[in-house]
């Protein structure tokens, strides 16, 4: 039979302990005592953990949030969207705006479908450049799956 030991935390006069000023009478009049409890007494778990992933918890695919390039927006329409947008930090942003101009894509978030979903509407309403006179709408975003190789 395995024993586990208690103890009171009254002793606060012992070594070691802090003086709680003498607000506890007790603590004057009575030691500190200890008490043992068998083990059985304890309660025992009574689940154990599952291995593997149900069908329920299997995590969603992910999807990657494409910023397309064009001509009608300039860096600080691509570094101010992606900041009010996503929240991006400003070199951040910008890293982005060079990436789209010199490769023409970017991305830009990835996440779930729905979300990346959202993160594309965000995209292409938010309106044109007031920067470019040419500008006549939104940037274009597209979403694509991550590919996560063969099952």
């Amino acid at each position: 039979m395995a024993v586990v030991v208690f103890r009171s935390f009254y002793g606060s006069s012992e070594p070691g302990t802090t003086s709680h000023d003498g607000c506890n009478p007790v603590e004057s009049v009575a030691p500190p005592f200890h008490f043992i409890l068998p083990f059985e007494w304890l309660p025992t778990p009574t689940a154990t953990p599952e291995t593997g992933t149900q069908d329920a918890e299997r995590l969603e695919p992910l999807y990657h949030v494409i910023l397309l390039d064009d001509d009608d927006h300039t860096y600080d329409y691509v570094v101010e969207m992606l900041g009010a947008l996503f929240f991006l930090p400003l070199e951040t942003a910008y890293q982005h705006a060079i990436e789209v101009d010199t490769k023409g894509r970017t991305i830009v978030i990835t996440c779930e479908r729905p979300q990346a979903e959202f993160a594309r509407d965000q995209i292409h309403g938010y309106g044109a450049d007031p920067r470019m006179p040419r500008s006549k709408g939104s940037m274009k975003a597209v979403i694509q799956p991550v590919y996560s190789g063969p099952s």
